[in-house]
């Protein structure tokens, strides 16, 4: 099954909502655990307690694990098996982006069932080029995964590139979405390759019409975006969007139930998207 088919039924199931597992150094402190593998793991464990059997799509961000070395990466290929038997659909974060050989070494590493860290989906940068990703595409179809390129984030340096206009006239985030759209024509009920696409972005957002694909949409919450920016963002795009929180969950931490309360409320806020 693809992964566009899984992650339809995943929201369909469990609501549109991915939760990031980012433990941080602040939060590590602010749940009282060590700045250390052994504060990482136990930060990890109960993020899959309260969240993983909860919410469509879990996130952990590979950089606060990485920060580790060696006994971080280890957490993470715990939490990643977890998070994927709990039932969730798991994104790793790790935004990588290179050519040839490295970018095929890359989606070796996250997107081969036989890999340690092997996930459901993992984000990538265009930035070399779409084109450059191929290597990731093509496991993609191979394995029946996914991935989701970077278009139009939400942080504030992002529109000076993104918004910047190609020799088509088209934007940068338009030619990425664009390019995304054509290699999911034709899937069925949606394809494995989607885009983020940060809920504050303003003018200069792209299209997503004929994308046929999800969209990541990070910002809301903590960061200052809102349900009503989600649909002045996505329009007639919504059912293909997923909120993805972090903060806004995670400050509730460490108290399991307190942290699945919260992720049920931000489900059912979104509860629209499914509509």
């Amino acid at each position: 099954m693809t992964f566009g088919k899984r992650l339809t039924t995943a929201l369909d199931t469990r609501g549109s909502l991915c939760v990031g597992i980012d433990p941080h150094a602040g939060l590590l402190d602010a749940w009282g655990l060590g700045r250390d593998a052994d504060g990482l793991a136990r930060f990890a464990d109960i993020c899959v307690r309260a969240f993983a059997d909860t919410a469509a799509v879990v996130k952990p961000q590979s950089a606060f694990f990485e920060v580790h070395g060696s006994a971080g990466i280890a957490v993470l290929e715990r939490t990643v098996a977890a998070v994927r038997d709990a039932g969730a659909m798991l994104l790793l974060d790790v935004k990588r982006g290179d050519i040839g050989s490295t970018m095929a070494a890359y989606a070796q590493a996250y997107l081969d069932p036989s890999s340690t860290l092997a996930s459901d989906a993992i984000t990538v940068s265009p930035y070399l080029g779409v084109g450059s990703l191929q290597p990731v595409f093509d496991l993609v179809a191979e394995h029946g995964a996914g991935a989701f390129v970077l278009a139009a984030t939400s942080n504030p340096e992002g529109p000076q590139f993104q918004h910047a206009v190609t020799a088509t006239g088209a934007t940068v985030a338009q030619t990425v979405v664009d390019e995304i759209a054509a290699v999911n024509a034709g899937a069925d009920p949606l394809g494995s390759l989607g885009v983020v696409a940060g809920a504050t972005i303003g003018a200069g957002a792209p299209r997503f019409d004929g994308l046929n694909g999800p969209i990541l949409a990070p910002g809301v919450g903590a960061q200052g975006g809102t349900a009503d920016d989600v649909r002045r963002v996505f329009g007639a795009s919504l059912r293909d969007v997923i909120p993805s929180v972090s903060r806004e969950v995670l400050r509730h931490g460490p108290d399991v139930a307190i942290l699945r309360g919260a992720v049920e409320r931000l489900v059912a806020e979104y509860a629209f998207l499914r509509s």
